[in-house]
């Protein structure tokens, strides 16, 4: 949701120190989600490959750190999950948006294991990006998401550690299918 914020930032040319501009922006967005692929859907228009590339890649981590939209997004994350049912994965989303969650996975890998991932979906997505610029990229992101004043990227307290370096996605998918069944057979 964050990327699909500042792709509409970058494509109204807002500037993020201008906080009238942002607000503006923020009233002009509509992010959703298309049913079957859950591919980002901005103000209607499929913009799933166009988030992943490097020039919003490089500006998510500041536009997520804007008080203004953090709290718009947060609003819509926590609409989207008040039924209950849903799985939602981001920086904050145990710690802030939905902190008394069933189940709280903290994910991570070692840094060179996101690198090439990365790397992977992107050449994949047809664009030839350089390994340097995917880690310096995600060695930024990481900085500023954990040291921003509002929301920081953290572990809660009660996530469960789940380093996924040596798992494919589907076992990813499998543990945390296993971990939710443990919950769901605890509270029985």
């Amino acid at each position: 949701m964050y990327r699909a914020v500042t792709l509409h930032l970058q494509r109204l040319g807002t500037d993020l120190q201008d906080e009238g501009g942002v607000a503006g922006a923020m009233q002009t967005l509509e992010i959703a989600f298309r049913p079957g692929d859950n591919h980002v859907l901005l103000n209607g228009e499929d913009v799933e490959s166009e988030i992943r590339g490097l020039a919003v890649s490089n500006m998510v981590s500041p536009v997520a750190a804007l008080s203004r939209v953090r709290r718009a997004m947060v609003e819509q994350q926590r609409q989207m999950g008040r039924d209950g049912g849903v799985i939602l994965d981001g920086r904050d989303i145990g710690t802030v948006v939905f902190p008394d969650a069933d189940l709280k996975l903290f994910v991570t890998a070692e840094l060179d294991t996101r690198i090439d991932r990365r790397l992977r979906e992107l050449r994949a997505a047809g664009r030839e990006v350089r390994r340097a610029d995917v880690a310096a990229n995600l060695e930024e992101r990481d900085y500023i998401d954990s040291h921003r004043e509002d929301s920081p990227l953290r572990q809660a307290e009660d996530a469960i550690l789940l380093d996924n370096t040596e798992l494919d996605l589907d076992e990813l998918v499998e543990r945390g299918a296993e971990l939710l069944a443990q919950v769901r057979t605890a509270r029985k």
